[in-house]
């Protein structure tokens, strides 16, 4: 087992950014940061500020030649993937391990088709409370990230490498043993409360005291799990049970972070959530009102900010 002592990370948002701090706090050499060339001359004149502790972390220009990285983080919004996958070009050698802390269940094919599966790790974030103003970013716990191969019941070199950088960064982490299970079940959760919360610009605490916003994000979350007993992937009633039981038990002011979006007029994600949910519904035949609702209500929001 090969052990990781470069790493490149693109997308310096609340996540990437908690992330990449971690990490410099291991190691100020292990790390680079991709950018373009405008990112590259706006953030080489700033700190970044986690946790009111400052970094200036180490830049590199997605057009500069560099040895290539033992491990990638992507961790950028999902309408930025498809430059994302052509700015880590030059950090991708024989060896490189690609791990997307992207939401969804499709980014990891997207990179892979690209640069092989073999070097991908699947990998979500699950309840991380980051939020990012400019290059201010607060976070009060980083929860932990999920990652490893599709089965996990006996580790592969790759996950065994990680798994020794997180302990070493210090960075919360489960392995699961059935990981594509678990992505999809992140990925129910994600299509019901971030997209109700954008949609009604409603905060946990609506979740939490009003009857009908439970209802809708139930319905969201529904055809998802319906979707799964197509798919085979077989979510249960009890892990949509799980995540309304976790939206009651969050900070009732926090916002999702596609709620964050739509309140700083950025792009959103719909199109990985909704979108997926309705094509995929399509393809299997499950009818997904709900969430084609919530597409057409979230894309006409972004198209009159």
């Amino acid at each position: 087992m090969k052990e990781i002592k470069r790493i490149s990370l693109i997308g310096l948002g609340a996540i990437g950014s908690t992330y990449a701090s971690k990490l410099h706090d291991m190691d100020t050499n292990c790390l680079s940061i991709i950018t373009d060339r405008e990112r590259y001359e706006k953030y080489s004149t700033r700190d970044f500020v986690v946790n009111d502790k400052n970094y200036q972390f180490n830049y590199v220009k997605m057009d500069e030649k560099v040895e290539p990285a033992d491990l990638i983080i992507v961790a950028v919004k999902f309408h930025h993937l498809q430059q994302a996958i052509l700015d880590i070009r030059n950090h991708v050698g024989p060896n490189t391990i690609i791990l997307s802390l992207m939401n969804g269940i499709s980014s990891e094919k997207l990179i892979g088709e690209v640069y092989g599966m073999e070097k991908l790790l699947h990998a979500m974030v699950l309840a991380i409370d980051a939020e990012r103003q400019e290059n201010n970013v607060k976070y009060a716990s980083t929860a932990k990230i999920y990652f490893g191969e599709e089965d996990n019941r006996v580790y592969s070199d790759k996950v065994k490498a990680v798994k020794e950088l997180f302990d070493k960064a210090e960075i919360s982490y489960i392995i699961p043993e059935n990981m594509l299970y678990t992505l999809w079940w992140k990925f129910m959760f994600n299509a019901g409360i971030n997209q109700t919360s954008a949609a009604l610009k409603a905060t946990y605490k609506v979740f939490q005291e009003v009857q009908e916003a439970e209802a809708l994000f139930r319905a969201a979350m529904r055809e998802v799990l319906l979707l799964s007993q197509k798919t085979g992937i077989n979510l249960k009633e009890e892990d949509l049970e799980a995540f309304v039981s976790l939206v009651k038990r969050q900070s009732p002011d926090s916002r999702t972070s596609m709620l964050q979006d739509v309140e700083a007029k950025r792009k959103t994600e719909v199109e990985m959530l909704a979108g997926t949910v309705c094509q995929l519904g399509e393809q299997y035949g499950v009818d997904t009102p709900i969430n084609r609702t919530l597409f057409h209500i979230i894309r006409t929001m972004e198209k009159t900010y």
